[in-house]
């Protein structure tokens, strides 16, 4: 077992290295499992195939396009001008409105890269406008939007539910408590923060603006209201929700602000279709390679060994995380979920932790990642619209990541800040 193990990770490592796309690389891994293990070579595309045939996986290429369409809709200046009046006033403003922007965008998108493409380019010229340094607006920004996978919907919860065969819908009520602490807690960061580095607030332009600002953006600010209250009432499930969110975007784009024209229907779709083959090449590939370690049986092996030797699911939990945020600097979350959850989800409902929790710890904890040196993919999106330096933003972010690292330490610690909210609505 142990040589078969070594060939399989010796193919994995090889193609890496090589320069192979990691779902190339996951495949041929597979691959060399079965190559070694003496089974049929025509197994492999039947179980990438099969690991397609999940209704509740069309949900990822639907909310997809529906942050495509919002995009190109031209929807987030309408919520960035709300947030900016709701709270732009106080010192710091500009920060927490583009907090409370990544928060409303959140519900929409549930990416952490599309809420830093689509929000951050206003949100960081609004900040450099107001005399913040371009550095310290893009860090808010990048730490912002780590909230957009766990507030719901999320693509990542999509995946994770998908592949540990967890409920998609608990899922997303359980991120929801978290992704508002995470919220709260940069704003009392930028709050901590603001006097020391001279962020200053915009003149409060009364209630009026806040009515005038919302009326203006409305239907765009209701769109997690019909997300989330449709899932949560029982009218649709999670899947259904991302049709329900992909009509809803297009009726805004072309029906109630006018900015989506025919022509422009052909770019959203072939974007969201380069986007969704490289998510399924992912699946499909790890649904293979997942299948070949079960065969293997090392889960199997695995997970005794871990509860033998780590008896406390806190102890369990401090390991995970260490193990994550590692593994979050130098992997893209979407990958790193689909192949640590065959090995690490059997041993965490052996020691008792809820799936749903340790989800949502996963999610956060590589989402983290996303912001974490040297493959911080938000980082790169960030350095690019504020126009500064990956190295300084490197050194910038740190503190960022405090608040965040608070967030997860305490979901960790108490298990109702995940699961009070799907034990009430999903008993």
């Amino acid at each position: 077992m142990i040589g078969l193990i070594s060939k399989i990770s010796g193919a994995w490592l090889l193609s890496i290295f090589a320069g192979f796309p990691l779902y190339a690389s996951m495949a041929l891994a597979a691959l060399a499992l079965m190559w070694f293990g003496g089974m049929p070579i025509s197994t492999l595309p039947q179980k990438m195939a099969g690991s397609m045939n999940s209704f509740p996986i069309i949900a990822a290429p639907l909310f997809i396009l529906m942050g495509s369409i919002l995009s190109a809709a031209q929807i987030t200046d309408r919520i960035v001008a709300f947030a900016t009046a709701v709270i732009g006033w106080v010192r710091g403003g500009y920060a927490h409105a583009s907090i409370l922007t990544s928060m409303i965008f959140a519900g929409m998108v549930g990416s952490a890269v599309a809420d830093a493409a689509g929000s951050g380019a206003i949100e960081i010229r609004a900040m450099k406008k107001a005399g913040y340094k371009p550095e310290s607006a893009a860090a808010i920004t990048a730490a912002a939007a780590t909230i957009g996978p766990i507030i719901p919907p999320s693509l990542p919860m999509v995946i994770y539910g998908v592949t540990a065969d967890v409920s998609i819908g608990r899922l997303f009520m359980a991120g929801v408590v978290p992704g508002v602490l995470m919220a709260v807690s940069l704003m009392v960061m930028v709050a901590f923060v603001a006097k020391r580095a001279g962020m200053v607030g915009k003149k409060f332009g009364g209630f009026g603006q806040i009515a005038k600002t919302f009326f203006r953006g409305f239907f765009a600010l209701m769109t997690p209201v019909v997300i989330l209250g449709g899932m949560f009432s029982g009218l649709f499930t999670p899947t259904e929700a991302a049709a329900v969110a992909c009509v809803y975007a297009l009726f805004l784009g072309f029906v109630v602000y006018r900015t989506l024209r025919v022509k422009h229907l052909l770019p959203i779709l072939i974007e969201t279709a380069e986007t969704t083959g490289l998510v399924m090449a992912l699946v499909m590939a790890a649904g293979a390679l997942g299948w070949c370690l079960s065969i293997s049986r090392l889960p199997q092996i695995l997970t005794p060994w871990i509860v033998a030797n780590i008896d406390s699911p806190l102890m369990f939990l401090l390991l995970v995380n260490l193990l994550l945020l590692l593994v979050g600097c130098f992997m893209e979350a979407l990958a790193a979920l689909l192949i640590l959850i065959p090995i690490l989800v059997p041993a965490a409902i052996a020691l008792g932790i809820d799936p749903v929790q340790f989800g949502v710890i996963m999610v956060l904890n590589l989402i983290i990642g996303t912001i974490t040196p040297p493959v911080g993919v938000v980082l790169f999106v960030v350095t690019r619209i504020a126009e500064v330096s990956f190295q300084t933003m490197t050194r910038v972010i740190l503190p960022w990541m405090i608040p965040l690292l608070v967030v997860l330490a305490a979901i960790s610690v108490w298990p109702k800040l995940t699961l009070w909210l799907p034990g009430l609505l999903m008993p």
